[in-house]
């Protein structure tokens, strides 16, 4: 994990422009939210994808995995920031960190969301990542339609207007299968596109996993939000709550949703078991997502 989240980082460093190039305060800003911060999951799901796909480390380009990981984390950066500003969550703080609105401001904030959400396409479309075009073009679409109406966007709608509102079960699954696990299942496709040798017989297993460990990441964000204080996660603990938003925890309590979160490891993990040791990756991070603390 750090060697991927490091390798990751130096190539944020370098593909987020620089702050000595005009609009200067503007490149500020998207360097702020997105540098120096966050564990990364999504680039490291797509170098486990990655390493899945093909079965074996040295048959998959780190450098393809490197520009697909800095285009979902750009989405996944650009979400944060439109979703801490005031006509959504209206939060503060962010990775131990004033958020960008309130280190800038509003209108800057708004425009770094539009600013990294293009860089995103802009590197998919720069780069080499797939030996077919068509399966580039593909990664491009599913990055397009995680983020969209049909995905994260559509996700972020049906929550707002899911305040103070008792979903079901299902209801809520819909939700966060679109704003939180689209992205996370898009990570996992882009990486395995990049390998160069993919079994096509692969992508379903790697799917489900994917939809399975974008369920449960959202079920213990829901309890560690309960359960944790504000400094351990770097962001307001409790807020959902303060919010009246529907959540996992409040649907099913706090020992039934850590049962659920622990089932959903189970399926992730069985998804994928039986693609060999180039799962491994995988495997754990399924561990990790459900067990971690912050």
């Amino acid at each position: 994990m750090g060697n991927v989240q490091a390798r990751v980082e130096a190539a944020l460093e370098r593909v987020l422009p620089s702050g000595k190039i005009a609009p200067q305060r503007l490149h500020d800003a998207m360097r702020y939210a997105v540098l120096g911060g966050g564990k990364r999951i999504r680039p490291l799901l797509v170098f486990a994808a990655g390493e899945a796909a093909a079965g074996d480390p040295d048959r998959v380009d780190p450098a393809r995995l490197e520009i697909a990981g800095c285009a979902v984390e750009c989405v996944h950066a650009y979400s944060l920031v439109h979703d801490d500003l005031p006509c959504m969550d209206d939060d503060v703080l962010r990775r131990g960190k004033p958020t960008v609105h309130v280190e800038f401001d509003q209108a800057t904030a708004l425009l770094v969301g539009d600013g990294l959400q293009s860089l995103a396409f802009q590197l998919l479309a720069e780069h080499r990542l797939a030996d077919d075009a068509a399966a580039q073009l593909e990664m491009v679409r599913i990055l397009a339609a995680a983020a969209g109406s049909r995905g994260m966007a559509g996700g972020q709608a049906i929550d707002l207007a899911s305040v103070g509102q008792a979903l079901t079960l299902p209801e809520l699954e819909h939700m966060h299968i679109h704003k939180t696990g689209a992205l996370i299942r898009a990570s996992v496709g882009l990486g395995a596109r990049c390998a160069n040798a993919l079994a096509p017989e692969k992508l379903p297993r790697l799917d489900h996993y994917a939809k399975c460990i974008g369920l449960a990441f959202q079920v213990v964000d829901d309890a560690l939000d309960q359960e944790s204080s504000t400094a351990t996660l770097g962001k307001t603990a409790g807020k959902d709550a303060a919010n009246n938003k529907p959540t996992y925890v409040s649907l099913l309590g706090l020992p039934r949703a850590k049962a659920l979160a622990e089932e959903l490891r189970r399926e992730a993990r069985d998804a994928v078991a039986e693609m060999g040791v180039g799962a491994n990756r995988l495997l754990e991070l399924a561990d990790f997502i459900v067990l971690r603390k912050f």
